[in-house]
């Protein structure tokens, strides 16, 4: 359990993040350039409690490529294609959907949009 999930028992603000086209600009499967607005917004994140998540679609070889480039670039990750330990334990194991209060994606679309086909 890390120090931002020891909130007298509460849960802490999860945010996931996808990788290419979001943290980095896409160029898959190479890692692109930094997306410096997104990167600033996970930093306030971070500094604020908040659990950061990598949620990508990297698997193997190439997901360790873009952890080891969060590390090496000071961006902030508690976790990657995971569920944080408090989801863990209060949900009594992993399930497959990484759970966050906010999903951050270049693909991402509200279900109000897409419901009224925007």
């Amino acid at each position: 359990m890390t120090e931002k999930e020891d909130l007298n028992g509460d849960m802490p603000r999860i945010i996931a993040v996808d990788f290419d086209g979001t943290i980095v600009k896409n160029k898959w499967p190479e890692i692109g350039e930094i997306n410096e607005h997104v990167v600033k917004e996970m930093r306030r994140e971070d500094e604020q409690g908040s659990v950061i998540i990598l949620w990508t679609c990297r698997t193997g070889k190439e997901l360790e490529e873009a952890i080891k480039f969060c590390y090496e670039n000071d961006i902030p990750i508690d976790y990657a294609n995971e569920n944080c330990e408090w989801v863990k334990n209060h949900f009594d194991g992993e399930g497959i959907k990484v759970f966050a209060h906010k999903y951050i994606d270049d693909k991402a679309v509200y279900v109000d949009d897409w419901v009224k086909g925007a």
